[in-house]
């Protein structure tokens, strides 16, 4: 099984970077296969609703999306990522969602039956609607989200401050 852990935060080796290595970490202790993506690496626009997906079939933007999103395909688990931005996720990881949305959708729902699960990150609030917006996807997409005792959600500024977050 291949697991692909997705960071929407424009920083590198930042706090949400921090938990999905951690995520990954945990996975491969189960045996599960990884991959990490950074979106500040990749260049992926956002939408432009322009329907050619729901004709043709693909993404006509030319940037990143179409080996990301084929990565996606062929993965068993999504982990998306995402800092809070003013109470909301990432423009990039909205972009990422908002494409592969479109397109999933146009292609027959591949992600159905994938597991998927949502890592936020906030200084103090606004977490729970970044979390509710990734875990929307999944639902929408008819993928599997496991339960938790509590939200994945970790609360830092500086990094590597999420460490220290004791959780409950």
């Amino acid at each position: 099984m291949l697991v692909l852990g997705i960071v929407g935060s424009p920083r590198k080796g930042g706090n949400t970077e921090i938990l999905m290595r951690e995520a990954l970490k945990v996975c491969q202790g189960e045996g599960l296969k990884t991959e990490f993506f950074h979106l500040a690496d990749l260049r992926i626009e956002s939408c432009n609703e322009c329907m050619v997906c729901k004709e043709e079939r693909i993404c006509p933007i030319k940037d990143d999306f179409s080996p990301l999103y084929e990565n996606m395909l062929k993965a068993e688990g999504i982990l998306l990522g995402s800092p809070v931005f003013f109470s909301s996720a990432t423009p990039s990881i909205k972009a990422l969602i908002d494409r592969a949305g479109y397109l999933g959708i146009a292609q027959g729902r591949p992600f159905e039956k994938k597991v998927g699960g949502a890592i936020v990150v906030g200084r103090r609030a606004g977490h729970n609607f970044t979390f509710a917006e990734l875990l929307f996807f999944f639902l929408y997409h008819g993928m599997i989200v496991p339960g938790s005792t509590y939200w994945n959600v970790g609360f830092g500024r500086d990094v590597g401050e999420v460490l220290k977050d004791g959780g409950n």
